[in-house]
């Protein structure tokens, strides 16, 4: 088996951690056992004459090392519910807690992939991968080595010293979660990463993660369209209801990783998801 990503650089306690390294905040919680709660959450966006719940009732904990999936229809609330983990929006009611600490503004424990990139377009690769890190303080001469393995990590080493603007959509989207991941938040949080890219720049950049999840056992929160996408990449798959969205289903996958999108159980599955959803009229396939 190939080996781990290796986490180095200095340990720190869990009263003072780098900015870099608030993985470490949460070195007691064992992989496999709750790492975030997120409880009763409820969102209601309000306007001069009118109001509109967003989410409600969404309670969900996640484990320490696994991908997680949130499935639903455009304008359902999956967005919404992955700014509110972010901090980017304050709930109108209910708590998302890290361990035993509320999560009340923005924090570098939780980090975001964005479907935009969002990357520096005046950058080279190396340098966006190090931006976080720099805005940490960490030495230079380990932010370089940091952001070179995570480079490596998704296949970008031969491009480390390339603009922005001479990348692929897939590419770009690489330089992202290199980003994301060199800063060892305890928590990932993707908004539809992949999907602006082509169908096989897409299943592509899912093979890449899903060696990225197998060799660094990250903790992720990923919201997308596709069903086949969750199954392929997730430990659990969360099917939310039509608006105002609350949880409709949660499905466990069961199978290890990698996987075969052509084995007869994947695609029952995915078609019972379909079922599930079709059966809440929020999705279309």
């Amino acid at each position: 088996m190939t080996e781990k990503i290796k986490i180095e650089g200095k340990k720190w306690s869990k009263e003072r951690v780098r900015a870099d390294r608030t993985d470490e905040l949460y070195a007691h919680i064992p992989e496999g056992e709750t790492l975030m709660s997120i409880d009763d959450l409820r969102v209601v966006y309000v306007t001069d004459d009118s109001e509109t719940v967003a989410v409600d009732n969404f309670t969900l904990d996640v484990k320490k090392g696994e991908l997680v999936s949130i499935v639903g229809p455009s304008g359902c609330g999956k967005t919404t519910i992955l700014r509110c983990i972010a901090g980017l929006l304050q709930p109108t009611s209910g708590k998302v807690l890290m361990g035993d600490k509320e999560c009340t503004s923005p924090g570098s424990d939780r980090g975001m992939v964005f479907q935009d990139f969002a990357l520096f377009p005046w950058r080279s690769v190396k340098k966006n991968v190090e931006f976080g890190m720099e805005v940490a303080g960490v030495p230079k001469a380990e932010r370089e080595e940091r952001a070179m393995r995570y480079i490596k990590a998704v296949g970008l080493e031969k491009f480390a010293n390339s603009r922005i603007h001479e990348l692929s959509g897939g590419m770009k989207q690489r330089v992202g979660i290199a980003r994301a991941l060199v800063m060892h938040p305890a928590v990932i949080l993707m908004d539809e990463p992949f999907g602006a890219l082509d169908a096989q720049t897409r299943n592509i950049m899912q093979e890449q993660l899903d060696k990225i999840i197998t060799h660094s056992e990250r903790t992720i929160i990923f919201v997308t369209h596709s069903v086949d996408e969750a199954l392929y990449l997730s430990d659990r798959v969360v099917i939310l209801s039509k608006r105002p969205s609350t949880i409709f289903k949660v499905v466990d996958v069961p199978w290890p990783r990698p996987r075969d999108r052509t084995n007869p159980e994947f695609g029952a599955l995915r078609k019972q998801i379909l079922q599930y959803l079709e059966e809440q009229n929020v999705m279309d396939d």
